[in-house]
């Protein structure tokens, strides 16, 4: 007998909701520029170290091994008016900006997460799978903080063309904050007015909204929301319309310290093609990866079928297209019997700076991946078929510090 397939349930809608954000007090501060630092994952060590040598900048607040610590300055920064909370309650527009092009415009709100937010009829889709070990991590510091100081960064496409005009007839008004942090512009404007806030917000797309960025945050929220009665069943959330302002999508490149890179181009050759690139260092090209090391590169194509069928067992087979599958599977574990353990390896945005870092004899190896594009990463995740971790990137990610959640009262 014939068993009916079951309907599909209809997503969850998004539930975008207007919250009184903390905000640096300009009049007190001055230029937020010295004060604003770029996302958590985009700053190296040293960077770090040396913004939070500056008084009231936030990656005091972001880069820190004691979030009770800095639970003590956030509280010390709003007795003393460095930081206060907006007076109403706002939806705010956010925009990025290089001279006169805008890179990306979007909403910032506190997004309603039910607990099955990521399941088929929720309302978010995410992509990349996420560590157990992260998560914990992230939600140590933000429970000890007690408050969310970076957005989840959310794509969706088609916001009803009323709503779209309120954001741009918002973009008209003052602004309540700017920033610039090299090239780039960073504009906040506040929503206070309920009938504008009704108007943007009921226009939001119907369908699932992609978590681009803040996996790993997104997973501590729901953890921390398992409590009764918990603060953390909401989210400050960045919401951008993809089919009104792409996002720039790149790859993610591992860097191995430890790993000598002529013996890694040997030990390649035995599951896939390597060819050495006489020309040196390369972005790779689709369907091919690049090995780098002390100045010189090798071509990584055409793995072996059965090497990397057994490299992926256990995982779904449509990751046998997918660079960060080949990558960390077949190559750091299965032939590089690289650990997956803290410094191991290093994950890198830029390229460029991966060259770089391997560049001295001895000093290890990089693997540049080839970036993927973000219909390919719906299609998959619209399918439940989730990627390696670090296998994207998606950007412009927003600015830290320009408007921030607090998620319990403090003291």
């Amino acid at each position: 007998m014939h068993t009916p397939a079951l309907p599909i349930p209809e997503p969850t809608p998004l539930r975008l909701r207007p919250f009184r954000a903390v905000r640096y007090d300009e009049d007190l501060v001055g230029d937020l520029s010295g004060l604003v630092a770029p996302p958590y994952d985009e700053l190296g060590p040293a960077q770090a170290r040396a913004q939070r040598t500056r008084p009231h900048h936030i990656a005091r607040l972001i880069h820190t091994h004691d979030p009770q610590a800095a639970a003590r300055q956030l509280r010390r920064w709003l007795h003393r008016g460095v930081l206060r909370q907006d007076e109403r309650p706002a939806i705010y527009v956010y925009q990025q900006q290089r001279g006169a092009r805008i890179l990306q415009r979007g909403l910032i709100g506190d997004l309603l997460m039910p607990r099955h937010s990521t399941g088929p009829a929720g309302p978010l889709l995410p992509h990349e799978g996420v560590s157990p070990h992260v998560v914990r991590q992230r939600a140590a510091h933000m429970s000890g903080i007690g408050a969310q100081l970076e957005p989840l960064l959310l794509t969706c496409r088609g916001t009803e063309s009323t709503a779209a005009q309120v954001v741009d007839r918002l973009t008209r008004r003052t602004p309540a904050a700017v920033a610039r942090i090299g090239e780039i512009t960073h504009t906040l404007w506040a929503c206070t007015s309920e009938e504008e806030v009704s108007l943007v917000t009921s226009g939001l797309p119907r369908g699932r909204a992609l978590i681009a960025d803040g996996h790993h945050r997104h997973a501590a929220c729901l953890r921390l929301s398992e409590e009764p009665g918990s603060p953390w069943e909401s989210s400050l959330a960045l919401l951008v319309d993809t089919s009104a302002y792409p996002l720039r999508l790149s790859a993610i490149h591992r860097v191995m310290p430890g790993l000598d890179t002529e013996k890694a181009a040997s030990a390649a050759a035995e599951v896939a093609r390597v060819r050495r690139l006489p020309e040196g260092p390369r972005p790779p090209e689709p369907g091919e990866l690049v090995l780098v090391g002390a100045g010189r590169a090798w071509t990584i194509t055409e793995p072996e079928p059965g090497a990397l069928h057994e490299a992926l067992t256990g995982h779904p087979e449509q990751w046998a297209t997918l660079p960060a599958a080949v990558s960390d599977q077949l190559l750091l574990a299965a032939v590089w019997s690289v650990p997956d353990l803290p410094g191991a390896v290093r994950h890198l945005h830029d390229a460029r700076r991966a060259v770089t870092e391997v560049a001295a004899p001895g000093s290890g190896t990089a693997l540049l991946l080839p970036e993927i594009s973000e219909d390919r990463v719906r299609e998959l995740a619209g399918s439940g078929v989730l990627l390696p971790r670090k296998s994207t990137s998606f950007g412009p990610k927003p600015a830290v510090g320009m408007a921030f959640k607090l998620c319990e009262v403090l003291s």
